[in-house]
């Protein structure tokens, strides 16, 4: 970390007032000047190190709650006092770094976020009393629950919408018979057409991957602009270090996951078959599955051109219609599955029905407490 002199320092104007508590006024230092800066993230670009000054009064509570990349280091007057093992989110009680320095008065204090190799992400500190809600507040909580929708990376949608359009349209000009059978509406509603064309052997030709990745770009946009608090997803956290505003890489994550999980999906049924001794159901159950979720997946782009076009104006409208389009994706898929599979086998009996809610039922409950009603 670079070690800041505190002799001959040109400061702004900082919130002194403000006791135990962190205020809007981030800095950068500059070194040839010998000063600090206020940190304008589009002015000043990628820092290495970002500052504050605090007011501590070491015996009064001075708690704040940050999400921190791993290795990301906070420093008190040049002095560490914390660094992070893991990407996750952490509280931690400044107070207690400066008892032994100074048990009584208040100090003001340059505390520094600091990462070896990343920005830090400074938009995730807040004092913890501003975590904790009144519960007689609902106003309030509403206010701070749907504040996650107002900086969002438009440009990012707009590019990946164009993207899907261009898969679409190619695989439509290239593979106009493979286009037809899976997005006709005359097909969807025939038994027979499972058994015709490249249905027949899903995920078995350049085409049918290029659908998938399609659907799960399409799906993958309309998760993210649902989901914004990336850092609040555990798995995200341990498995890669990426800020809030990173939507692009969000979204790359989000389409990875839906196409793993598109063609895992077989391997799975194929498991859930052999343990239930069904195996003669699951290439049915698959091709239902991959051509109600594609056949679905078509819409996805308009909703998310709904989206960018009224989220400004209605955030709330546009958020009910993408949770609601989410859901019905979902939802529809699992009924078509159960209404193809009853055509064949009555589902009435206690085994097919264990069958059909543990490969279909409780995983469309995971999916809608992870993607709908986790935000």
């Amino acid at each position: 970390m670079p070690s800041v002199g505190y002799g001959q320092l040109k400061l702004p104007p900082a919130k002194f007032n403000y006791q135990n508590q962190l205020n809007s006024d981030w800095l950068i230092y500059q070194p040839r000047q010998t000063q600090f800066a206020l940190y304008i993230p589009e002015f000043h670009g990628r820092v290495g190190a970002i500052y504050q000054w605090v007011s501590i009064r070491p015996d009064k509570p001075f708690r704040i709650n940050f999400t921190a990349k791993k290795d990301l280091c906070l420093f008190l007057d040049n002095k560490l006092i914390f660094t992070a093992d893991s990407a996750a989110a952490y509280t931690l009680d400044l107070s207690e770094a400066v008892l032994s320095a100074s048990k009584k008065g208040t100090r003001q204090y340059l505390l520094c976020l600091w990462h070896p190799t990343e920005e830090p992400d400074f938009n995730t500190f807040r004092n913890e009393s501003e975590i904790k809600l009144p519960l007689n507040s609902p106003k309030q909580e509403q206010t701070i629950r749907n504040k996650y929708r107002s900086n969002q990376n438009y440009n990012a949608f707009i590019i990946f919408l164009l993207l899907i359009g261009l898969i679409y349209g190619w695989l439509r000009t290239n593979y106009t018979s493979d286009f037809r059978s899976l997005f006709s509406i005359s097909n969807l509603l025939r038994h027979s057409a499972l058994e015709e064309g490249f249905l027949a052997k899903p995920i078995s030709s350049w085409s049918s991957v290029l659908f998938v990745v399609a659907f799960a770009l399409s799906f993958a946009l309309l998760i993210a602009a649902i989901h914004t608090n990336i850092q609040n997803i555990v798995i995200f956290n341990r498995l890669f270090s990426v800020s809030e505003a990173d939507i692009t890489s969000k979204i790359l994550f989000y389409t990875v996951f839906i196409f793993a999980f598109v063609l895992f999906k077989y391997l799975f049924l194929g498991l859930m078959g052999y343990i239930f001794d069904l195996t003669a159901l699951v290439s049915l159950q698959y091709r239902e599955f991959f051509r109600t979720l594609l056949f679905m997946g078509i819409f996805l782009p308009l909703v998310m051109a709904l989206y960018l076009a009224l989220n400004t104006f209605m955030p709330q409208t546009v958020l009910l219609v993408s949770t609601l389009a989410v859901s019905s994706i979902l939802v529809i898929t699992v009924l078509r599955i159960f209404y193809t599979l009853n055509k064949k086998v009555s589902l009435r009996n206690l085994h097919l029905f264990s069958y059909i809610c543990a490969t279909e039922i409780i995983p469309l409950i995971i999916l809608l407490k992870l993607i709908v009603f986790n935000y």
